[in-house]
């Protein structure tokens, strides 16, 4: 076969798959099999990203009608690296299996893949292989980015509250008025985790009414000055009716979040959005409606710093409604027969064995004072100090 034929395959290859991240390197390699000595002219391999959002919007103009063509793209990636330079002279590979690594920096910060009816983020590596008297040979290969969205913040870890009222009106008469309340212990959340929703119903109309509550997605594309939205459910849960004149109380009833992509805030030609919204249907009245906004994120709430902020504007919120309630006076310790069998306590037994290593020994100071102190109960609980301080010891009052 002449030089300059015969390329078996050609393809890209990453050297780890999942998804990327702002600032993380990307690297990967060029696979090349030729069947023959190949004459190369030039190998370059290009990083391209960025959004887009494209549609059709029909109007009238007298009779005729007319469709504009709404676009908008926005980059967020170009990078462009020669493998092969091209130097006017060609280079010819000898026939088998070759190897071309190459990596790129990705910039700090890029907006998460997304792909939806009027709009996509998408991020691809190409490889275009240049020959002399040939049409070039492309590949391609698509990665994902995920924008880090962080729930840890004290934005995102204030609780949402709403309230909302509507009269219920039938043929032109009032049937009385439906009230709604709402809230949750925070803004950020992250998919798989479960909503707490505390809500109050009170239907003081002549009809019974039904409450539920919703997870939406709202895909927003923007192009030359015009928006395009696209509304999703993606949760949902149902209420028991509330009959007239009663009232329904939510004590955290649990909506869990399915695997959804997570909020685009950050990008100039589309954003999504997440609320979470209560609604009451009311018979013969358009439905009672009350919309709690929701940020989808990408790191989950911290075990120690986040949860207890959250755990403590958690119980600060159920005080505010009612749901809890703290103790007056705190409990006594329980009695050291409680705790102990009896049989161990009145025959001087350990509750807890000891280890029956041969190699350990139990000598030495430091067990001398375990075995001291091993038996010994603990001292007796008293509401009363037995040793007050002392006049000297005691701090005095600042009076003005």
């Amino acid at each position: 076969m002449r030089p300059g034929g015969g390329v078996r395959s050609f393809a890209l290859e990453l050297a780890r798959g999942g998804a990327y991240r702002g600032g993380e390197l990307l690297r990967g390699r060029v696979l090349l099999e030729a069947a023959a000595p190949l004459r190369v002219r030039a190998l370059e391999v290009a990083a391209r990203g960025g959004a887009t959002t494209h549609w059709l919007q029909g109007r009238s103009v007298g009779i005729n009608a007319v469709s504009s063509d709404f676009t908008a793209v926005e980059t967020y990636l170009r990078r462009r690296q020669l493998l092969l330079r091209d130097t006017g002279e060609t280079t010819t590979l000898p026939a088998g299996r070759h190897e071309f690594p190459f990596s790129f920096q990705l910039p700090p910060t890029l907006v998460t893949s997304f792909e939806g009816k009027h709009g996509s983020v998408r991020y691809c590596i190409k490889a275009t292989l240049h020959r002399p008297w040939v049409p070039a040979r492309r590949a391609r290969k698509v990665f994902t980015v995920i924008e880090p969205v962080d729930i840890n913040t004290p934005t995102l870890l204030a609780p949402q509250a709403g309230a909302r009222e509507k009269v219920a009106r039938s043929w032109y008469s009032n049937r009385g008025l439906v009230s709604l309340s709402a809230k949750i212990d925070r803004k950020g959340y992250t998919p798989g985790e479960v909503i707490p929703v505390y809500a109050e119903i009170d239907n003081s109309s002549t009809r019974p009414v039904l409450p539920r509550a919703v997870v939406v997605q709202t895909q927003t594309f923007m192009a030359r000055g015009a928006r395009k939205q696209k509304h999703a459910v993606v949760a949902s849960l149902s209420g028991e009716p509330v009959g007239p004149g009663r009232r329904a109380l939510w004590q955290g009833r649990a909506l869990r979040i399915p695997p959804v992509g997570p909020s685009i805030l950050h990008c100039r030609v589309l954003h999504v959005d997440y609320a979470l919204k209560v609604c009451v249907d009311i018979p013969g009245t358009s439905k009672l409606l009350l919309e709690l906004p929701l940020v989808i994120g990408t790191v989950p709430l911290h075990p120690f710093g986040g949860r207890s902020s959250s755990v403590g504007s958690h119980a600060s919120f159920l005080l505010d409604w009612g749901l809890g309630a703290m103790p007056e006076r705190p409990e006594a310790p329980p009695d050291y027969s409680e705790v102990v069998a009896g049989d161990a306590a009145a025959g001087g037994q350990s509750p807890v064995p000891l280890p029956q290593d041969a190699d350990l020994s139990l000598e030495g100071p430091f067990f001398a004072y375990i075995q001291e102190f091993r038996y010994r109960p603990p001292p007796l609980y008293s509401e009363e100090d037995p040793n007050p301080p002392s006049e000297a010891m005691r701090p005095r009052s600042m009076t003005c």
